[in-house]
């Protein structure tokens, strides 16, 4: 109450400043919002990538369970959080799925502004219980390099859940700078407040929201954790913390057989490409002149930095900080004494506990993840995506001059004066960069624009702009506008009037063609030439989005590079290849695994039959059996046990791409050979 009374004096006392600072940080918000909105709606569209997520969404609908094939406990989707906000957003909505997930992700993506504006709003104002005390005119600052840049308004919509990483990060910034201001308190037994509680459960949900996550989870829990606790307030924390984690954890092992999704094993998230990631980092950087507004972000923070960290609370006294729970009691508020304790070894330790509960070490921990988080992306090769990977990132780094403090009316003192002097026309003269570089993005980046895209020598293609030539369609939101995408619409017509059941394979050298390989024998419990009733269709296309939501759910859908194959993902990476599309698993495989061709005068041409044979032959190794069955055998509880203890393992797994080098891996008999091609199609 003695704050809340003093926040306010300083207020009243202040005068004027206060009474317009306050309605320009509010009117900033509500226009970058509105910029960002209004750039992010001209670029509306769904990735390819972000039909994928709804595929599974449909068989979640569908009673299917969360897999991408009815049958195969597959996890084709990077961020688990994702799919189930589109599934409970459509089962309270009903709305069509490519347009709920349109909309979650605006919402989302202008959220996580506000967000993260608030939260350095907190950072240089303070709250009302734990005031600055300064007048200070705050203006959007490094919020507008976000929300200029191209790519992150294509990612503000796209289907992805770039909008959930960020709103995350949002939120864990706002809720740290409000968790470093307040005082520790405590209930009885150790109990945390309902609003640490609510901090430390977000948190956790960060391995949820994307894999990589887990790293800024464990730096934001390590904060709260060292902070100075009851031991039993820290167990709560954990508890609350890791409850849902853990439990999705061990449900994921022993439901998919695998640690993480299936995503990460296909892409070999532990791999290492520093070129190719270096590659990826100058194609976000190069375009939009980006290093001109980073570097005026810089040294404008580092102004503030200078100008203003006297200002900004390190570690708070106990008269700050409230009461402390001693054996699990409540302790007012003002409460503690200075002990004998505080002068030992242990009385300097909780002192340095204390420090850990300031904007100081909060701020520098985001940093801190920002840069890990830039080393990562780097480290693995970045991405096939322009600039995705790299947004939580760069978000992370303009947190802390999202907006930018400016002192407001007279100066208080000689020292401020000088410092004014100073800090005043840099930040001025920053902002103005910032926002002159903002309005020449505006005016020279044209969304649509006319030269066509192209995938880049280092893999790296701008998805929006590589869909939208591809379609003909400026806005490809719904599964049907990809229809209009090469060999689409042939697909589903030969899928549809197809009675007999049939592996669909793209012919290479063909925009329009697909060879459909019929079963070439009645299919179990059939008579020779009875139609069955529920035909087995198998469709293999890299394209896996616009392909599995133009299909029926009875289809099985693969793609060659191990997103929704697991034998794919589970191949050896090829090292030069494209980032993201860095394995192949030839179409052999399906052959062979299907069984659709017994005589091989029906294979294509293009196929040769010794593959297929010998991909046959290696499906029989003992440990890919193991593999098969982990994620295709009926989940028994031993069956779940099994997948539990071995789910690291599986995850380890790998097998030769090439039938022939499989067979011998497995040292299994190599089968005989046959002429190359024995067939007339």
């Amino acid at each position: 109450m003695n704050e809340v009374a003093a926040g306010s004096t300083n207020e009243v006392a202040a005068g004027d400043p206060w009474r317009w600072a306050r309605p320009v940080f509010w009117a900033g918000l509500v226009a970058v919002v509105a910029v960002f909105f209004a750039g992010a709606w001209q670029r509306r569209w769904i990735a390819d990538d972000g039909l994928i997520v709804l595929r599974t969404v449909r068989n979640l609908i569908a009673g299917n369970g969360p897999v991408f094939n009815a049958g195969e406990r597959v996890e084709s989707n990077t961020s688990t959080l994702w799919t189930y906000v589109i599934y409970f957003t459509h089962e309270v909505t009903g709305g069509r799925l490519e347009l709920v997930v349109l909309g979650v992700a605006l919402t989302l993506s202008m959220a996580a502004v506000v967000l993260a504006m608030l939260g350095t709003r907190v950072l240089y104002r303070g709250t009302r219980a734990a005031p600055v005390g300064t007048p200070m005119v705050l203006l959007p600052f490094g919020v507008l390099v976000y929300v200029m840049l191209p790519p992150a308004r294509d990612f503000a919509t796209s289907g992805l859940e770039t909008g959930l990483v960020i709103c995350w990060i949002g939120a864990m910034w706002l809720g740290m700078q409000l968790w470093a201001r307040s005082g520790h308190r405590e209930h009885r037994v150790g109990l945390p407040t309902l609003w640490t509680a609510l901090l430390a459960f977000v948190a956790g949900l960060g391995p949820l929201v994307r894999p990589e996550m887990a790293l800024a989870a464990v730096v934001f829990l390590g904060l709260m954790a060292a902070a100075r606790q009851s031991w039993r307030h820290l167990g709560w924390l954990v508890v609350i913390a890791g409850a849902v984690p853990v439990l999705y954890q061990v449900w994921r092992m022993s439901y998919y057989a695998l640690p993480y999704p299936l995503t990460a094993v296909a892409k070999d998230a532990g791999g290492s490409k520093w070129g190719r990631g270096l590659d990826y980092l100058w194609n976000l950087l190069s375009p939009y002149v980006l290093l001109l507004p980073l570097a005026a972000v810089l040294i404008a923070g580092l102004v503030c930095l200078w100008a203003y960290a006297g200002r900004l609370p390190g570690a708070l006294g106990p008269e700050a900080r409230g009461g402390f729970l001693a054996r699990g009691g409540f302790l007012p508020r003002g409460g503690g004494e200075k002990t004998k304790s505080d002068d030992d070894e242990a009385g300097r330790l909780l002192r340095l506990r204390d420090g850990v509960r300031s904007t100081r070490v909060v701020t520098l921990a985001f940093l801190v993840v920002a840069a890990i988080m830039l080393l990562y992306v780097t480290r693995v090769g970045g991405d096939f995506m322009h600039g995705r990977v790299l947004l939580p990132s760069l978000f992370l780094f303009l947190l802390p001059v999202a907006v930018l403090p400016l002192p407001a009316g007279a100066a208080r003192g000689t020292e401020d004066a000088r410092t004014r002097r100073i800090a005043v026309p840099v930040g001025a003269a920053a902002w103005l960069v910032v926002v002159g570089w903002a309005v020449t993005i505006q005016v020279t980046q044209d969304p649509f624009r006319d030269e066509p895209e192209s995938i880049t020598s280092a893999g790296i293609v701008d998805e929006r702009q590589f869909y939208i030539q591809r379609t003909g369609h400026l806005h490809p939101l719904l599964a049907d506008d990809y229809l209009d995408f090469p060999r689409m619409r042939a697909l589903v017509q030969d899928v549809s009037t197809n009675r007999t059941g049939a592996v669909f394979l793209p012919v290479p050298g063909f925009q329009d063609r697909w060879d459909v390989v019929s079963y070439d024998h009645p299919l179990p419990g059939l008579a020779p030439f009875e139609l069955p009733e529920d035909p087995q269709k198998t469709v293999v296309f890299l394209n896996l989005g616009m392909t599995s939501m133009n299909l029926p759910l009875d289809v099985k859908v693969y793609d060659t590079v191990g997103l929704a194959a697991p034998l794919a993902a589970h191949t050896d990476r090829m090292e030069d290849a494209r980032i993201g599309h860095d394995k192949f698993l030839p179409y052999d495989w399906v052959l062979a695994e299907t069984g659709v061709i017994e005589d091989p005068v029906n294979f294509p041409r293009w196929i040769d039959v010794n593959w297929v044979n010998q991909a046959e032959v290696a499906l029989q190794c003992p440990a890919t059996q193991a593999l098969i069955d982990s994620y295709s055998a009926p989940l028994t509880l031993e069956r779940r046990w099994s997948n539990l203890v071995n789910a690291f393992s599986f995850a380890e797994y790998r097998m030769n791409r090439i039938p022939a080098y499989e067979v011998q891996r497995c040292g299994l008999p190599m089968p005989d050979e046959v002429e190359k091609y024995q067939g007339t199609r």
